[in-house]
């Protein structure tokens, strides 16, 4: 390595043995995900066999307890290792943060049966998870959604359309917010259903920019039935749950923004100090070389900030303003450095046979998903200055 390639990134770890945690996910990512992960996008092949490596790894439960196969990680670990597999592949660190995700209703306010039952299976077990919340018609007004849910004696009967939904259609199972009772937030409830449910079925996949290798497509529900022990915590908790979760999702969205805009700052990198002109590295331009310096800077100011929030959460204190701040700097700071990175490649970065292309169709996602940048700037202005309408 000369000194002019791009170097690792320098982590701030609590522990040795989030040190080797690191160091085994950089094996993987290097190994088994980074060297396929153009050919198997542009060919919109979502890589299973990775999850279940991830899975036998003990790396698709990291936050959760170990009691039940999660592995202990605060959230400060957890985060930096989605950001790592997002480098190596957006579909996967992106992937393991929706199947965190669609684990926490379970996780944080399932009984302890409920957990017994299904956390170790879900959490190290092989599956898959997804989180249903939006619909066609409620995306951001999610507590504007129409999927129902009605008692049939010790079972409930759910009817209704999921859309965005990541893994949808090929997920193991899926946490699922569907309406009990009044219209509004208070009459939503959280349910945990199989994949293999009679009358839940994926439509086909969205045709996306990117991503192609992460499925996202409807589920729809039609007469699922559940027992009532696959109701999660209170009748009309689910809205509840459902924001209590994409707050630490967001956190998710956040490090594997990071992750993809350090992939695409060391393939500027790499380029700018290979390609000569005018007899000299590109890299030696002052012009490229300040775009660099602020990539860079972007970078680390976005890794800061999503630590920072993570440690708050780890320490049991309030995160959700610091976590949609999080969300927000993270991913413009992805988008804006990758459409850089195509910049400094010139033409090359316009074609696949450099990743930079793709990593500027990819980024433009984070900026949407778990809450529109929009709902993150509503969010942080409310506590900020105050509700609104006072």
């Amino acid at each position: 390595m000369s000194d002019r390639d791009p170097q690792p990134v320098e982590r701030q770890l609590p522990t040795e043995e989030a040190r080797d945690l690191l160091a085994l996910v950089r094996e993987i990512a290097q190994r088994e995900i980074a060297p396929t992960a153009a050919e198997e996008e542009d060919a919109g092949r979502f890589p299973r066999e990775v999850f279940t490596l991830l899975s036998e790894s003990g790396l698709l439960g990291l936050p959760y307890d170990s009691e039940y196969g999660g592995g202990d990680q605060p959230y400060e670990v957890y985060l930096q290792v989605l950001e790592e597999l997002a480098m190596a592949r957006l579909t996967v660190g992106l992937g393991v943060s929706v199947h965190t995700l669609a684990s926490y209703a379970l996780a944080t306010y399932g009984t302890k049966q409920q957990q017994v039952e299904h956390l170790p299976a879900m959490l190290g077990g092989g599956l898959l998870g997804a989180y249903c919340l939006s619909e066609p018609s409620s995306g951001s007004d999610a507590a504007s959604l129409r999927t129902k849910a009605v008692r049939d004696g010790d079972q409930w009967v759910i009817n209704g359309t999921k859309a965005w939904i990541t893994h949808g259609g090929i997920a193991d199972f899926y946490t699922v917010m569907a309406r009990t009772g009044e219209e509004g937030p208070r009459g939503i409830t959280a349910f945990l259903v199989p994949g293999d449910a009679p009358g839940l079925s994926g439509a086909v996949p969205e045709k996306k920019m990117g991503m192609k290798g992460s499925p996202t497509a409807q589920v729809h529900l039609d007469g699922v039935r559940v027992g009532d022990d696959r109701r999660i915590g209170e009748e009309g908790q689910g809205f509840f749950i459902a924001l209590s979760a994409l707050d630490s999702g967001r956190l998710g969205i956040a490090a594997c923004a990071i992750g993809l805009a350090q992939a695409a700052l060391d393939e500027a990198v790499r380029y700018a100090t290979e390609r000569r002109q005018f007899g000299r590295p590109i890299a030696d331009f002052q012009g490229l070389r300040f775009m660099i310096a602020d990539m860079a800077t972007q970078i680390e100011a976005g890794r800061t900030l999503y630590l920072a929030a993570a440690r708050l959460r780890d320490a049991g204190k309030p995160f959700a303003k610091q976590a949609a701040m999080a969300k927000l700097h993270c991913t413009d700071t992805a988008m804006k450095v990758t459409t850089d990175a195509v910049q400094i490649l010139g033409g090359y970065g316009y074609t696949a046979d450099f990743p930079a292309e793709r990593y500027m169709r990819e980024a433009k996602v984070l900026q949407i998903v778990e809450g529109t940048n929009q709902i993150q700037r509503m969010v942080i202005a409310r506590h900020v200055a105050g509700p609104e309408g006072r």
